[in-house]
């Protein structure tokens, strides 16, 4: 089957409120609707969205606001301590150095498809990230915002005086480079073959400039994403769907939309494994409801609401058909002894 690469939602983390304050309500709506889901309901969560989706969310932002410039206005908010546990993960390394490995050596958590490395030349240090979707239309911003995020690994280690030498973007020079080399504080390179923030090589012994609040280990990180980020399209359908339901809303087009697929090669792919959407969203939506109804105190109609269901009937119905159990029925069987239960 063909590979989607995915990325972790929290790469967004702080992003949909960013457009709402800096390019308005209704450049946030047309860009969660190309994207596929609210991501505004997801950045914080561990799940996995397609790269193409975060592409698509930007692209719609930035023509809906008419801003050009998207990707620069965002590099003063992206920081790598937003990205959950790998962010915590890579940030309590003793040492920058120490800290780029770990991003290096977890990034298979965190995403599919990218690459990222780190290279000695000289007194020089180059630090690099290679996007999945590199060349894509609307790749600029995401170029942009990439570096933004290096230099956050960077700058949680090194004093608030600190500038790079250069940073260099594997894109087009752009007609005006001027706002690019203020944002960045150096100068800027264009045509690269990847994203590279380049530094002096005695920075990578430099100390974290705060304490790390806690211990985070790979095993940590491991755990949060549950083994690492899905690699064929049946897992990655299995997490769209997943985000999807946490976001309240499934559908084939808004999946194939953020896979950045046709519906149709969508429907062909599943048929292949021997399944097809409707089937995978009606088993998903049912164990999260049995989630919900063994671990939460949210009445039926809530879980029936929150799962997508058009009525609390039809919820029971499908709940059921699946279990064998009505869902008040089963929340009593499977509640501890003496929790009180919540109806509907």
């Amino acid at each position: 089957m063909t590979e989607i690469p995915v990325i972790s939602s929290r790469i967004l983390h702080g992003v949909p409120y960013f457009v709402r304050q800096e390019l308005g309500e209704r450049a946030l709506r047309r860009a969660n609707r190309a994207a596929g889901f609210d991501l505004e309901l997801l950045e914080d969560q561990n799940c996995f969205i397609p790269h193409a989706a975060v592409v698509s969310f930007l692209n719609a932002a930035a023509r809906a606001a008419g801003e050009p410039n998207i990707g620069i206005l965002m590099v003063p908010a992206m920081n790598a301590a937003n990205y959950g546990s790998y962010g915590r993960y890579l940030l309590g390394a003793e040492t920058l150095g120490l800290a780029i490995e770990r991003a290096i050596s977890a990034l298979p958590y965190h995403s599919t498809g990218d690459g990222m490395s780190v290279a000695i030349v000289g007194n020089e240090v180059r630090y690099s990230y290679a996007f999945a979707l590199a060349g894509c239309e609307g790749y600029d911003a995401i170029a942009v915002a990439a570096a933004g995020v290096l230099l956050s690994v960077m700058r949680a280690y090194l004093p608030a005086y600190w500038t790079p030498l250069r940073v260099e973007l594997d894109i087009a020079k752009p007609r005006q480079t001027a706002a690019l080399e203020t944002v960045f504080q150096c100068p800027v390179v264009f045509g690269a073959p990847v994203v590279t923030v380049v530094i002096e090589r005695h920075h990578l012994a430099a100390n974290p400039r705060r304490d790390a609040r806690s211990i985070v280990t790979i095993e940590d990180v491991m755990r949060a994403r549950r083994g690492g980020a899905p690699r064929d399209m049946l897992n990655v359908v299995v997490e769209q769907i997943r985000t999807q339901v946490r976001a309240g809303s499934i559908s084939l087009e808004s999946t194939a939309r953020a896979m950045d697929i046709s519906i149709r090669t969508l429907q062909r792919e599943l048929n292949r494994t021997g399944t097809d959407f409707r089937s995978m969203a009606n088993a998903i939506r049912i164990q999260r409801a049995i989630e919900l109804l063994r671990h939460t105190n949210g009445t039926i109609t809530s879980v029936s609401a929150e799962m997508g269901y058009s009525s609390p009937a039809n919820f029971a119905r499908a709940f059921r058909k699946v279990t064998g159990y009505g869902p008040r029925e089963f929340r009593t069987s499977n509640r501890p002894h003496g929790t009180a239960e919540h109806h509907s």
